[in-house]
């Protein structure tokens, strides 16, 4: 047995917060039988405060006091970044779409150890979110369907799970922060998709107008109305596709579920007295619409999660690592490897590029790498279920002759498949190029294009390395207006 270190970073609309957590890894397989490493257990070590995100202002991140929060934090939890084996550093919601948000995650890689991810996006947020709240558990444990709801500041993710596997996830313009209020009780700043949902309901707001409590609740009753319309509670209107938050993959079908659960700031707003403006927005008023919303009241399916404000934390850094082993095969020295776009190939692309031939796939490859700006790539393809020895000196040929061709110097050739040939096609590939430049290939490992890929250091004597796929997503033209810090909500 074998323990690493996972941190997990999220930079939200309104917080930002870390988790430190023991990942066990294991081979489950018998003494006389091909080793099989897997994921057997994972504790939480430290749990940071909650901060409020920092920002210079509405545009713009604050780095350096992102970077002050997130060095206290180590300190404080006792490791240094060096210690850090996996994780994921997460930029989530409108923070995404903040201009220096890339940056940002550029200026904390110090931070980041040798296996941390920086990844961003709704849709991957929504499932992070949906692991660390306990709804991925259920859905496995209770072999049902789970839908769950992340609300935060700017944005709710929504994630579902069919026994265990994501069956949808989307994300919608719909937080506690969409509409602010300063500490005179006036109205500093109203969101776009806020402004849309308060004319759907026939309510005027303004900035600089007093904090109407009734008003206000009219716009989070609607918010509340739309989400249950999302879990597939009531029958949806047009609104909620309009505040579908780009880059989000579409609205997921109407689906019946048998569970519910809530998590985000907003999920710990609900059924609580507090101040309706504590936090200076309608994170209240919207916690206590969608306890009071009907459809969630009456369809008994809701449950309490086992994590709320920190669901994405915790989610990033005990759940997003996956193992690739047992018949991996790699060269020395050539891992981590970070950030590798996926050009991944159908069954039947597969074919048609074996039938081809190499140099047409290196073309391919080469325009992949152009797009991309970029001079290493991940191949994926599906393989061959119980292969041939012809089979796979074929494959390998052809996938070794079209990135040898497409790829710079010195750049490795990485490639990735779905069954489990990874070693026997990694040495064909190393054998027929000879030296000439690495090799890497991992298998059981399931991508898609538009995805990337962290590949860490091998783990377990070599047997097996650690896997993060992720979509890199930085939003353009959001505004957001967080501006607390060092406040636990």
């Amino acid at each position: 047995m074998q323990e690493i270190l996972s941190v997990g970073i999220d930079i939200g609309t309104t917080t930002t917060q870390l988790i430190f957590s023991k990942i066990l890894i294991e081979n489950t397989a018998g003494f006389f039988t091909v080793p099989r490493v897997s994921i057997v257990d994972k504790k939480i070590l430290y749990k940071s405060p909650v901060y409020f995100t920092p920002l210079t202002d509405r545009k713009r991140l604050d780095e350096d006091g992102i970077r002050r929060i997130i060095k206290d934090e180590f300190r404080k939890a006792g490791f240094t970044p060096r210690d850090t084996d996996t994780g994921a550093v997460i930029i989530t919601g409108e923070s995404a779409g903040k201009e220096n948000a890339a940056a940002t995650l550029q200026l904390m890689s110090d931070f980041s150890g040798d296996f941390v991810v920086a990844a961003a996006g709704p849709d991957l947020e929504s499932i992070i979110a949906g692991k660390g709240s306990g709804a991925y558990r259920a859905s496995l444990d209770e072999e049902c369907i789970a839908l769950n709801l992340d609300i935060g500041g700017g944005t709710t993710n929504i994630v579902r799970f069919d026994h265990g596997q994501t069956d949808g996830a989307c994300c919608l313009d719909i937080g506690g922060r969409l509409i602010q209020v300063d500490e005179n009780g006036v109205i500093s700043y109203i969101s776009p998709a806020a402004r849309l949902i308060a004319g759907a309901v026939g309510v005027d707001i303004q900035t600089g107008q007093r904090a109407d409590a009734q008003k206000l609740t009219a716009v989070t009753d609607k918010m509340a109305r739309l989400l249950s319309q999302a879990a597939g509670l009531a029958p949806r209107e047009e609104l909620l596709l309009r505040v579908l938050t780009p880059g989000s993959s579409g609205m997921i079908d109407a689906k019946p579920v048998d569970r519910i659960y809530f998590s985000g700031g907003v999920a710990d707003c609900m059924d609580k007295e507090k101040e309706l403006f504590r936090y200076g927005d309608i994170g209240i008023l919207l916690g206590r619409s969608i306890s009071r919303n009907r459809e969630f009241a009456a369809c008994g399916k809701v449950r309490g999660g086992a994590e709320t404000i920190r669901a994405t934390v915790v989610g990033a850094g005990t759940y997003t690592t996956s193992l690739s082993g047992s018949t991996i095969f790699c060269d020395d020295g050539v891992l981590p490897l970070k950030n590798l776009p996926v050009f991944k190939l159908t069954f039947s692309q597969q074919e048609d590029w074996v039938e081809r031939g190499g140099i047409f796939l290196g073309e391919k490859l080469k325009w992949f790498l152009r797009q991309a700006n970029t001079q290493q790539l991940l191949l994926a393809l599906p393989g061959y279920e119980d292969p041939s020895y012809v089979q796979v000196r074929r494959l390998a040929g052809i996938i070794g002759e079209a990135l040898h061709t497409a790829l710079p110097e010195g750049a490795a050739a990485v490639v990735a498949v779905e069954k489990d040939m990874a070693k026997a096609l990694g040495y064909s590939l190393s054998s027929l190029l000879r030296g000439k430049r690495s090799v890497v290939c991992i298998d059981s490992v399931h991508v898609d294009s538009e995805d990337f890929a962290d590949i860490g250091t091998p783990l377990f004597g070599g047997m097996v390395v650690p896997v993060v796929i992720k979509t890199l997503l930085f939003q353009s033209g959001a505004e957001n207006g967080d501006k607390y810090i060092g406040v636990e909500r």
